[in-house]
């Protein structure tokens, strides 16, 4: 039986977190009146003192604007700059109906995409590297075969940009296999999906461009619209995808230069959009001219998925993927299939990043694919992440879920009152690495979750961390 809150309260995940005590509040008051002739620049300084050295604890929840303004003699304009400035610090966060609350900052701000280097003793479930065993085995193997055959000088000089002949038409095949009938001249080998992301928005964006996006997203492209000053504006999500209504809107009123998606298995929600919902997305970018990019890193995990948009829609569609997730993640080939119009450029960002993919792990990942390797480890990780799912299910029973039955990560919702940032500090502390949602949030306003991921660390040891982990989040709830 688990411990913590009474069996009915976790079954609804109605718990209630209560409020830090009123010397808390007590502290906040007078370090603000306490400042002499306070400026905007003084008050953001004392504040951020404050915070770092502990005076003000991690979840303590601050004035209002209008009662930091009246209490300061300062404008209410000047009080949400102060709390601006002190979010972008990093050291609070806003949450819409609730207020401004300190950060713990114990650990990296949200973890996600820019979190530091896992201690060797912690479990990580914050980033996914899904290994089977045998592995390790098909690696030496592959070796000993590229050094025995009879073209390994030309691994030693530069291939083409986007990848060599044979190599592109290996890739053709396998995508068939997906769905995607294409040919090999409109296939770019690249070094990782994330790499392939990097060169679409390069050659297909100019800095201030909008680009529709999930409230929730992948991290990665995040960090490329951000390095490249893209505007990304955030659609709200269904059970089953992105609202389109919201994206039809936003499409009318803007101009929508670009839709990045994840159709089959989000990342972090884990939904498969409907047939209908691709057909109407792909309706609205034909009908405002926008091109979509289409990651699929994670779509070989689901089994019969509806058709990729870049089957459906190959004239306006940019489609992602590589073998990171499905084979090994230091095996960094992807791929890239564009409209014949777009492949000039997209040659071009490759030659401009890393000229090319290396012909070694090229030669490698095209034997794989050609042998039936890449096939049965896809087969075999779908049944891998399937148990994990499930012992996920289990372990954490009754909290509010939602994933994908196959899939290597899991979402978890945390009640209205409770704090990610403090729960992620307190898993830190016992050697558990999660995310918080900020590093998928598009939106102003991060929502209170974390993201489990699954694939990192074998089945005993995962099953142990996510029993913390659920022991944590109730105490948490109930404290």
């Amino acid at each position: 039986m688990h411990s913590g809150c009474p069996s009915g309260l976790i079954g609804g995940w109605n718990l209630t977190v209560r409020t830090h005590q009123q010397d808390s509040q007590r502290i906040v008051m007078h370090t603000i009146r306490s400042m002499a002739a306070p400026r905007y620049k003084t008050l953001v300084d004392a504040l951020a003192s404050d915070i770092r050295t502990g005076r003000l604890a991690a979840g303590v929840r601050l004035p209002t604007h209008r009662a930091l303004a009246a209490r300061e003699g300062i404008a209410v304009v000047t009080a949400t700059r102060v709390y601006a400035e002190l979010e972008t610090m990093g050291l609070v966060s806003r949450e819409q109906g609730r207020g401004t609350f300190v950060r713990d900052i114990a650990v990296p701000a949200g973890h996600g995409i820019d979190q530091q280097v896992v201690a060797t003793d912690a479990v990580d479930l914050n980033f996914n590297y899904p290994s089977l065993p045998g592995q390790a085995d098909l690696l030496r193997q592959a070796l000993r075969e590229v050094a025995t055959s009879g073209d390994i000088d030309s691994l030693l000089h530069y291939q083409p940009h986007r990848g060599r002949p044979q190599d592109r038409a290996s890739i053709a095949r396998h995508l068939r296999r997906r769905g995607i009938t294409t040919d090999a001249d409109q296939v770019l080998i690249v070094n990782g999906a994330q790499h392939g992301l990097a060169i679409t928005v390069m050659a297909a964006l100019n800095a201030g461009d909008v680009v529709a996006v999930d409230a929730l997203t992948y991290p990665g492209f995040k960090v490329l619209a951000h390095a490249l000053h893209l505007d990304l504006a955030p659609i709200p999500a269904t059970a089953d995808g992105p609202d389109l209504d919201a994206l039809e809107k936003l499409c009318a009123t803007r101009p929508v230069r670009a839709i990045y998606t994840m159709p089959t298995l989000h990342n972090p929600l884990g939904w498969v959009m409907p047939a209908t919902d691709r057909t109407r997305l792909i309706e609205i970018a034909r009908q405002h001219g926008s091109l979509i990019i289409e990651d699929a890193s994670y779509a070989y995990l689901v089994e019969d998925p509806p058709p990729p948009l870049a089957a459906t829609a190959p004239d306006i569609t940019v489609y992602v993927s590589g073998l990171s997730k499905s084979v090994a993640t230091g095996l960094r080939v992807g791929f890239v299939v564009a409209p014949p119009s777009a492949v000039p450029s997209l040659e071009r960002a490759i030659r401009a990043t890393i000229w090319n993919t290396p012909a070694l792990t090229t030669s490698i990942a095209c034997r794989w694919l050609e042998d039936g390797t890449v096939d049965r480890l896809e087969e075999q990780k779908r049944d891998d992440a399937k148990a994990r799912q499930a012992l996920a299910r289990q372990e954490l029973a009754g909290l509010p879920l939602i994933s994908h039955p196959s899939s290597y990560f899991t979402w978890l919702p945390l009640p209205d009152d409770a704090r990610a940032d403090r729960l992620t500090a307190t898993l830190a502390r016992q050697h558990i690495s999660v995310s918080t949602a900020e590093p998928f949030t598009t939106t102003i306003h991060t929502p209170q979750a974390i993201r489990l991921a699954l694939g990192s660390t074998d089945m005993d040891s995962l099953r142990s961390t996510l029993r913390t982990v659920r022991r944590v989040a109730v105490e948490d709830a109930c404290a």
